[in-house]
């Protein structure tokens, strides 16, 4: 007598063919999705895919159209979040909101801490369901430590333990690791595993392919609000999940053109801060882009900033088309032809109070005043025109910045930069927090600026992105120049020897 098979266990959270629109827009169209205990699934898909809406609909903040949220195999409407939160489904976004004044302990318990007798909060109580929780999660956190100077790490680390106070069954990461370090995310990544082996149902939610590989089971692609496979990890590629998520093949991401490079745009020599770098030299010639690779903390942004002038160096020279750059002076380096896209850019490339039009212009001020006054016809037609350059998505020009997508937000800097007419453009993980498609984008962009003899000088935590995209490789290690590898004897390996100090140059 055969059995049947093992239907193994039951989703405790799913998505039955569920549409939601906003207006015209149609955000999902149809969605099923499964999560099941002790299980990691990821949720992969370009911006615009339909992912953050899928979140806000099993985290009670969006209602669907059509179609049924599923708990323990139940129908359920969620009324809010606080209903979503009651029912064990937490979500801990990238960059968490804390108390900062508040000890860590208080920030978990807020507004439900353990009581004594006359209504008074237990103190002592409170600290020990804290260190409890930390226990579980294997992680040294004191619960007496004031919220206020935790890294975003550590910050995450605090939530995830708030939604287990909550008895929470389902974890939603969205971009949990994009701020992290290598270090934090195999730390974030342990306790990820401890969970689902206790029996959570964890979404993943990453533009980091290879995180998606390391730590998921099992992947539900999105693509313009459809779901286009849900399907086991196991004997797939990046190059089969960057086809599902755009279409394409993942060798488009790296659509680098050959360039002969010119004369020397960019000149550093001896350039010191005291300790934060120490007797930096390398030069940047037209039509070359140059990677600058390292670990966090290498000195890399650092010396971005100071050969920009945001930053006064303390010894050294910086030359753009041979001409001397005074030190903190970053007028006179936009005047001299020098552009920076910095590294974040909602805190320091966009002002995102303003449009969009605003934004691009900012750059351009001194062309588009007159008398004092902005002429806005001749700021809208040039903002206009770089941002059908770039292929901007945007609903109208004059919309505020903040509601892009972060890969357009992304675009409007350069934009921005890129109207100065830049002899030389330093930019600052271009393609941090941005899906594979607007990467591809953003990447031959680059290629082209480069075929058109700009100098480029590219910094990156992303190894792949060095290798396909920068002519020669530039290593930093605590503050050093490391190594200058030409492309064709770059490889991950001598990247990295040089990047921890075990190769110079």
């Amino acid at each position: 007598m055969t059995h049947p098979p093992d239907p193994g266990p039951a989703p405790v959270l799913a998505l039955k063919g569920v549409s939601k629109s906003f207006g015209a827009v149609h955000a999902l169209r149809d969605v099923c999705l499964e999560l099941l205990p002790g299980e990691v699934h990821a949720l992969a898909g370009e911006n615009g895919a339909g992912k953050s809406t899928l979140i806000k609909t099993l985290a009670g903040v969006h209602r669907p159209d059509a179609g049924q949220v599923l708990l323990d195999g139940e129908p359920v409407v969620f009324h809010g979040p606080g209903d979503a939160r009651d029912a064990g489904i937490a979500v801990i976004y990238q960059e968490p909101t804390l108390f900062p004044d508040l000890s860590i302990a208080e920030n978990i318990f807020m507004g439900r801490q353990p009581k004594r007798a006359l209504g008074r909060i237990d103190h002592r109580a409170t600290r020990a369901a804290t260190a409890a929780l930390m226990k579980r999660l294997g992680v040294g956190l004191d619960p007496g430590r004031p919220a206020r100077g935790l890294s975003i790490a550590d910050q995450q680390i605090v939530e995830i333990a708030k939604a287990l106070s909550f008895d929470a069954r389902v974890l939603i990461m969205d971009e949990p690791t994009a701020a992290l370090t290598g270090s934090e995310v195999a730390r974030l990544f342990g306790v990820v595993r401890t969970l689902s082996a206790q029996g959570a149902a964890v979404l993943f939610v990453s533009h980091r392919l290879d995180e998606i590989f390391q730590i998921c089971r099992r992947v539900t692609t999105l693509r313009d609000g459809a779901r286009i496979a849900d399907e086991p990890l196991a004997g797939m590629t990046e190059d089969d999940l960057v086809r599902r998520m755009v279409g394409r093949d993942l060798a488009a991401l790296y659509p680098k053109q050959d360039a002969t490079p010119g004369e020397v745009a960019l000149s550093v020599r001896r350039l010191t801060r005291e300790g934060v770098f120490t007797d930096v030299s390398f030069e940047v010639r037209r039509g070359e882009i140059v990677g600058l690779a390292g670990l966090v903390g290498a000195g890399r942004t650092e010396v971005a900033r100071a050969v920009f002038g945001v930053d006064r160096w303390d010894a050294g020279e910086v030359e753009v088309v041979g001409r001397r750059l005074p030190r903190g002076a970053p007028s006179t380096a936009m005047a001299a032809g020098l552009a920076l896209v910095p590294e974040d850019r909602r805190a320091q490339g966009l002002v995102m109070g303003m449009s969009i039009e605003r934004n691009i212009g900012l750059t351009g001020l001194r062309t588009t005043v007159t008398a004092g006054l902005v002429d806005r016809r001749a700021e809208r037609s040039r903002s206009l025109d770089w941002a059908v350059r770039l292929q901007v998505k945007y609903a109208r020009i004059a919309d505020a910045v903040s509601t892009l997508s972060g890969g357009n937000q992304q675009k409007v800097v350069l934009a921005k930069w890129l109207a100065t007419g830049p002899k030389v453009l330093i930019v600052d993980e271009p393609t941090r927090g941005i899906d594979v498609g607007t990467k591809a984008e953003v990447h031959r962009l680059l290629s082209r600026l480069a075929a058109e003899g700009v100098a480029v000088l590219m910094i990156s935590s992303d190894l792949p992105e060095i290798l396909g995209m920068a002519d020669r490789v530039l290593v930093m290690h605590e503050g050093r120049l490391t190594a200058d590898i030409p492309r064709a004897r770059a490889t991950e390996e001598s990247v990295m020897a040089a990047a921890t100090g075990r190769a110079a140059v």
